[in-house]
């Protein structure tokens, strides 16, 4: 009798393996067997197919699809600046060209990575389901563009593809740029203040989970599809211990002063207006967004995600701080910031299976 262990590898093409969770979820496919072709602008240095291209050109991702059971759709522009264009050229033109590509090459499966913010009003979201995402309501060009692609990405949920939509939750992890880096280099230069309190409940993920789940959705699509989950450690901690902890992995000092939420805010608006009027390319400060993802709790409720999904985190956050703090050379374990706290029980009863 064979092996009731035993899976046949499957063929996957992963698009925007040049970035921190597109490449550690290629890494983790190939480690298990399956055939991996990765797309995205620069080589990835991955031992795997590659295919090197925009995602907007529909041809580029024609070719990557031939002959693949199943695409993890991750390339995007992520970023709180830049016109409306470049957003809707990456994240909605990109999705239309995959979902075709998938069509036209009879692809099986599609795991869309989107993000909680395509339904983030602003409201704080306390134990909350992943909810439909809306364009009209969703903050900036990045969500309401994502918005946008997830919804494209679920129409085209049929029998012949199976469309599941998976939404991680700010994944962070060692070698990060888009999260923990700049938190890093505003604190190393004495510019990381508390917005708020610093009080706001907010999940977050470790890259090694963002990955597993969404290694498990290419098992999962087929039997689970047409719906969206967020994926998150389920382990909601504070801003402020968040920021000072992501500090003291990386030996920097942690947030210095506050900034009231409502300054804060009017301040963003400024910031946005000016650097839309100069067209500047740069990362500001401080935006309206910003501001109300560090002053509101933003946390999900796991349940339905791991039962769906047959997945659990396998790095608790205290383990992931030790983890940066061992990437950036060992100089902060967090151990003086609470390393051991745990979020409040009413939040813990929403997340735990």
């Amino acid at each position: 009798m064979g092996d009731p262990q035993r899976r046949d590898a499957v063929r996957v093409l992963v698009t925007g393996a040049s970035g921190l969770l597109g490449r550690v979820t290629a890494q983790r496919l190939l480690a298990r067997g399956d055939e991996v072709t990765v797309l995205q602008r620069r080589p990835s240095g991955l031992p795997c197919s590659e295919v090197l291209g925009d995602i907007a050109d529909p041809s580029v991702v024609a070719r990557a699809a031939v002959g693949q059971e199943a695409v993890v759709h991750l390339a995007a522009k992520v970023d709180v600046t830049g016109k409306w264009e470049e957003y809707a050229r990456a994240n909605i033109q990109g999705t239309r060209n995959v979902v075709a590509a998938c069509s036209a090459e009879g692809v099986e499966r599609l795991v869309h990575v989107s993000s909680p913010s395509v339904s983030h009003a602003g409201a704080p979201l306390i134990g909350a389901g992943a909810g439909p995402a809306d364009p009209a309501r969703a903050r900036g060009a990045y969500s309401r563009s994502k918005a946008v692609a997830e919804q494209e990405a679920l129409d085209a949920d049929s029998a012949a593809l199976a469309v599941l939509v998976l939404r991680p939750h700010l994944v962070w992890g060692p070698g990060d740029e888009q999260l923990v880096a700049r938190i890093v280099e505003r604190a190393a230069n004495g510019r990381l203040p508390l917005i708020g309190s610093g009080t706001a409940l907010i999940d977050t993920t470790y890259v090694d989970n963002a990955a597993s789940a969404l290694v498990a959705g290419v098992d999962a699509c087929g039997r689970v599809h047409g719906e969206a989950l967020v994926v998150s450690n389920g382990e909601p901690r504070t801003v402020d211990e968040i920021l000072r902890r992501l500090c003291s992995a990386a030996g920097v000092p942690g947030p210095r002063g506050r900034v009231p939420a409502h300054a804060a805010w009017l301040a963003g608006a400024v910031v946005e207006g000016t650097w839309s009027a100069i067209g500047r390319r740069s990362t500001p400060p401080l935006t309206r967004f910003l501001t109300e993802q560090l002053t509101t709790a933003h946390w999900f409720d796991q349940r339905r995600t791991r039962s769906e999904l047959g997945w659990r985190p396998e790095v608790g956050l205290d383990e992931g701080f030790a983890r940066l703090a061992a990437w950036y050379g060992g100089v902060g374990t967090g151990a003086d910031l609470g390393a051991g706290r745990r979020q409040p029980a009413h939040a813990a009863s929403r997340v735990r299976m």
